[in-house]
């Protein structure tokens, strides 16, 4: 995976755009689902019943009807919650969705890369040239810089100076191995070592 640039306005307004819809779908789409099911399956007689009558058969009806119904209202929310994400899933690759997608992409990275990050450490702290491995090298340098653009883009600062540092100590030691890292090289089936 290849770190790229993307501009922070476009992203922030198409994931916001994103949020918003996915919840009005979701909300819309489980009242429809669960009001279409109710109409189709609930017992109508129990659906239908009259309200001016209160005595106490009627009123226990109502309430049976009422609980019944819950499992329709469920059933609503999950259908309406697997169509949302169908949806997701059929438009991630749209121009409109590129930027979220590619930053939902490298933090899935992240994740996979964290799981392993303290084999990964103990591999690139080894200052010898000829014993250090190059590969856990080229994953630190590229989980650091993907957490860079990951943190600028979502404005978290709180942890952006112990970032910093890492990256320093990481491009010192790159510096004093004298070897050449890029976030380009990664790749990751590097993962599989550690």
């Amino acid at each position: 995976m290849k770190l790229k640039d993307i501009e922070k306005p476009v992203y922030r307004k198409h994931l916001n755009i994103i949020i918003v819809g996915f919840i009005a779908s979701l909300l819309i789409l489980a009242l429809a689902y669960g009001q279409g099911l109710i109409m189709l399956f609930a017992d109508s007689a129990a659906v239908m019943a009259n309200p001016t009558n209160v005595a106490a058969g009627e009123i226990a009806n109502e309430v049976a009807a009422t609980e019944s119904n819950f499992k329709y209202n469920f059933l609503g929310v999950l259908l309406a919650l697997l169509t949302c994400v169908f949806v997701l899933h059929r438009l991630r690759f749209s121009a409109f969705f590129s930027e979220v997608y590619y930053v939902w992409e490298i933090k899935q990275q992240q994740n996979a890369i964290y799981r392993k990050l303290k084999k990964i450490k103990v591999a690139a702290s080894n200052d010898d040239p000829a014993a250090v491995d190059v590969n856990a090298l080229v994953i630190l340098n590229f989980y650091y810089a993907s957490l860079k653009q990951i943190y600028l883009l979502d404005d978290n600062t709180l942890t952006m100076s112990k970032l910093n540092t890492d990256i320093s100590e990481l491009n010192t030691r790159i510096e004093n191995l004298q070897l050449t890292i890029s976030t380009d090289q990664f790749d990751k089936s590097m993962l599989a070592d550690y």
